[in-house]
């Protein structure tokens, strides 16, 4: 019984296939922006987690605060240097803590100029190991940076695999960065995180040219196993406190533990993307509309053959069932095609991405995502048919069967 009444449905939307395609253009736009908005934000996070994962959940940061409050009389609020990776690095629960400087430079070679990240590699073993554990760098071609080296420098990905300069980059190139000459001596492979377009020098270097003695950008710290992040950045903070005579919540200095960074950035990107799924829920809505429209339009072209089915037996309920099934497949078939529509959109902009960063945002789908979009669009079609359905379904066999 329920094949003959689906078979009903069906041959009626064919009939009308101009009005059904109308009619599904709201529902397939509003999922087609569902599933790739989804896809592309679980992409980006599934990528995001994936940096801070090769990070590690044990790191800490300590950055200076911008326009940090400090009490009379001092005079390095809101930065970090050489003094606070000494103190931060003799907290208790801090396994190795080390100091990066990170500055925009401008690089000269063969006849091109670009302003670069710059980025320092601690002197010292235990900060080098760490800066380059937790930032996953390793060459691709060369070698790595060796403490001692002077006027060496390794580059990001993308200066030696994209035509930055009107030369290639090779092992042994020569860089004018702000003006001093270095020599190449490690192609990295892709890092990611907007690193790709970096250069990295020796911590002396990096203070040479880019004229910073004593402060770093962010001191990184490492905590012994079976310690807890949070407990050793509330040591390290109240360590800095002290150290600076600043009373709590005036501190100049901010601390962030990976767990922090993640949540942080996964709250976010939750947030934007419950933004743009309500866009597009406005979308489906006019779909749900015109659902509706369509199905009060048809029962009323349709009006004599009511008539003509309950007269041979047809009852209430299953008009009813025709109609709802009929308002069902429309919103089912909108939402296959905006599946279809929505994956094709993610690959676009994974193309993209791939094209303009060098690195493609990975959209993901799964499984949940694809089945309830199509579930939803076919409730949203059901709901939209009811009243039509039920209008339908009261119709006396009588006056159905005079209407013209």
């Amino acid at each position: 019984m329920l094949k003959d009444h689906a078979y009903i449905a069906f041959s009626s939307l064919r009939k009308r296939f101009l009005r059904t395609s109308l009619t599904m253009l709201g529902i397939f736009i509003g999922i087609a922006s569902v599933v790739a908005l989804i896809s592309l934000g679980q992409g980006m996070q599934d990528a995001i987690n994936a940096q801070f994962a090769s990070v590690g959940t044990d790191k800490i940061i300590v950055q200076g605060a911008t326009g940090g409050f400090s009490p009379p009389g001092q005079n390095t609020a809101g930065i970090v240097d050489k003094h606070d990776l000494k103190l931060v690095s003799q907290v208790s629960g801090v396994k190795r803590a080390a100091g990066r400087l990170f500055r925009s430079a401008k690089v000269d070679y063969a006849d091109g100029s670009e302003i670069l990240f710059t980025a320092s590699i601690p002197e010292e073993n235990e900060g080098r190991e760490l800066v380059i554990e937790a930032n996953n760098i390793k060459t691709a071609e060369g070698r790595l940076l060796k403490p001692g080296d002077r006027k060496k420098l390794m580059v990001g990905n993308n200066l030696w695999t994209k035509d930055k300069f009107p030369k290639k980059v090779v092992i042994g190139s020569k860089l004018m960065v702000n003006g001093a000459q270095f020599e190449v001596v490690g192609l990295l492979h892709k890092i990611g995180a907007g690193r790709d377009d970096a250069i990295m020098m020796n911590e002396d270097d990096a203070r040479d040219v880019l004229g910073e003695p004593e402060q770093y950008s962010a001191v990184i710290a490492q905590i012994d196993a079976g310690e807890i992040p949070s407990n050793v950045a509330d040591r390290i903070l109240r360590a800095l406190r002290r150290d600076r005579h600043q009373k709590e919540g005036f501190e100049d200095a901010t601390i962030s533990t990976s767990e922090e960074l993640i949540n942080s950035v996964n709250t976010i990107l939750g947030v934007v993307r419950a933004v743009f799924i309500g866009i597009a829920a406005i979308s489906l809505f006019v779909g749900g509309i015109g659902i509706m429209n369509t199905m009060y339009a048809s029962v009323l072209e349709r009006t004599r053959d009511i008539g003509i089915m309950k007269a041979i037996g047809a009852r209430n309920s299953d008009v009813l069932l025709i109609f709802l099934l009929e308002s069902g497949l429309l919103g089912a078939i909108g939402g296959a095609i905006g599946v279809l529509i929505g994956i094709g959109l993610s690959k676009i902009v994974e193309t993209i991405s791939r094209e303009a960063l060098g690195s493609a945002l990975q959209p993901a789908f799964p499984p949940y995502l694809i089945v309830g979009a199509l579930l939803f669009s076919f409730t949203i079609g059901v709901i939209s048919g009811v009243l039509p359905a039920r209008q339908a379904s009261k119709l006396p066999p009588v006056e159905a069967l005079r209407s013209d």
